[in-house]
């Protein structure tokens, strides 16, 4: 009766075993370039700043290119695999750098002068010191790393370039397309429910053991550093003006710094323009990257409008007035689990006959893939949001209109923008699979959904026509797009709160 259930396992095993190698080479190199980044200057100084770019980029519209380099040099069965692990170690390894970058930069100046001292060798150094050192906030940054990965592990399983050389056999992205297809909702839901029960046990018989493990290399803040920590005090009271130059010279060098990286851009782009112009087919080409890249960004912020306007009132509900914010944590982290291409057939088949059909599958994906990044993000504030806010909030009554204005949205900005950024950033991962996808779960390349014009699906169908410059030219734009409106918008803005909060 029940026989269906051993074939979902089976095909969740596949995923989970594919998940399992990411996450284990992402540690690796997480803490060999983390460690090596926190360890070098010169290497600090090159590492961070495309690090910093990388985690922004649109992860899912590298997917074709990464098929077509990776399938080309290793075909057949393995190559499509090792596509799908490469897709996932790039969704899961920039935070774990930064995990342990911070580790590093957080020891105590006292352990690497003992290094020192006993002449310890870089494995001894490693193995005693650093690695130990990075594991508690490695754990931590995995935790989130496997989250995201789950969104790219489906994306990838079920994802198709019309060719049949590039098909996942095996996996719970490839089943749940066919189940959802074929009709089959009963065990579709079945393979829901396993795929939440996979997540829930990885989390529980997994990851809780490991944090709890690795904690225990957590170093307690040395006597000598709390003393560093007051001199600045003392030297405050001695030679105030001394104070003040060292912010101000501090102030400088950052703004000197944002001065050169904004030039570097500008340049760059300059040049980028000027080679666009210089040649006919690269200027044909522009036009119509253009005009995709604008419907996109049309979609995205349509999509997180909604999003906006569902999430801070939620938030700013559960964090003022909820008492059981522990409990919708909780059944959002479950909810959340269930990436939004988990759902995509299911959308698709019950928007059937909808107006814009194509349209509105894919705002569902956008809204799907960004919502919880805002939401959790925003709800995280509540830890820094101090006591006598709630205080002076009850104290004088302040209600309504007055205290959205006053306390509300001051009090979630920090976590609103830093969830906006991430939530965006979702949705662009997600635009290549919102506007057109195809998947040969259910045939040779079949398409079930589709937009009339969008930069996902221009990076789509520009590769399988082969026509690699259109792609590569698509990839460049949107990575600009991103990059420049993470600088000069969203930078821009965290600061000016960060500077409110002051």
């Amino acid at each position: 009766m029940f026989g269906y259930l051993v074939p979902l396992i089976i095909d969740t095993l596949f995923s989970w075993a594919r998940m399992f190698i990411a996450l284990g080479l992402s540690i690796l190199l997480g803490l060999g370039i983390g460690i090596w980044a926190a360890t070098s200057r010169r290497a600090e100084k090159v590492i961070i700043p495309i690090v910093d770019i990388l985690q922004t980029l649109p992860i899912l519209a590298f997917f074709p290119f990464v098929i077509y380099i990776i399938v080309a040099t290793i075909p057949g069965y393995i190559g499509i695999n090792s596509a799908v692990i490469f897709l996932i170690i790039t969704s899961m390894l920039w935070n774990i750098i930064f995990g342990v970058y911070e580790s590093i930069k957080e020891l105590p100046h006292e352990f690497l002068e003992l290094a020192a001292l006993y002449g310890m060798s870089l494995k001894e150094k490693l193995s005693k010191i650093y690695i130990p050192a990075s594991m508690p906030k490695v754990m931590g940054q995995s935790t989130l790393s496997w989250a995201i990965g789950l969104f790219y592990l489906v994306t990838s399983e079920i994802f198709s370039t019309s060719n049949k050389t590039y098909t996942v056999q095996h996996g719970i992205g490839v089943a749940l397309t066919k189940l959802a297809i074929s009709g089959n909702f009963y065990e579709y839901l079945a393979g829901i429910i396993i795929f939440i029960i996979f997540v829930v046990a990885t989390r529980l018989l997994f990851f809780a053991p490991l944090e709890k493990y690795f904690n225990r290399f957590n170093l307690p803040p040395s006597p000598k550093r709390g003393k560093k920590l007051r001199l600045p005090k003392i030297r405050l009271r001695l030679k105030v003006p001394l104070k003040h130059e060292t912010y101000a010279l501090e102030e400088v060098a950052v703004q000197e710094k944002g001065r050169k990286l904004n030039y570097i851009y500008l340049v760059f782009i300059a040049v980028f323009v000027l080679v666009i112009a210089l040649n006919k087919t690269l200027l044909s080409y522009e036009a119509s990257v253009l005009v995709a890249l604008f419907a996109s960004l049309l979609r995205v912020w349509f999509a997180f409008l909604i999003i906006l306007i569902i999430s801070v009132p939620l938030s700013v509900y559960l964090i003022f007035f909820s008492k059981r914010i522990e409990k919708f944590v909780l059944l959002f982290q479950v909810i959340a689990s269930i990436p939004a291409t988990v759902l995509l057939p299911i959308i698709v088949i019950w928007l059937v006959g909808f107006p814009m059909h194509s349209e509105a599958v894919a705002f569902f994906v956008y809204f799907l893939s960004g919502i919880w990044y805002v939401i959790f993000s925003i709800l995280s504030q509540r830890a820094y949001i101090a006591n006598s806010i709630f205080e002076v909030k009850e104290l004088f009554g302040v209600k309504g209109v007055r205290a959205w204005r006053k306390i509300y949205l001051y009090a979630v900005l920090p976590g609103l923008i830093t969830g906006a950024v991430t939530g965006i950033a979702a949705e662009w991962n997600a635009s290549i699979v919102a506007e057109y996808f195809t998947t040969s779960a259910i045939g040779n390349g079949a398409v079930i959904t589709s937009v009339s014009l969008g930069i996902g699906k221009l990076l789509d169908t520009s590769l399988d026509s082969g026509n690699m410059v259109l792609m590569l030219l698509a990839l460049l734009n949107l990575t600009i797009m991103i990059i420049l409106i993470n600088r000069f918008v969203w930078k821009r803005l965290y600061n000016k709160v960060e500077s409110v909060y002051k």
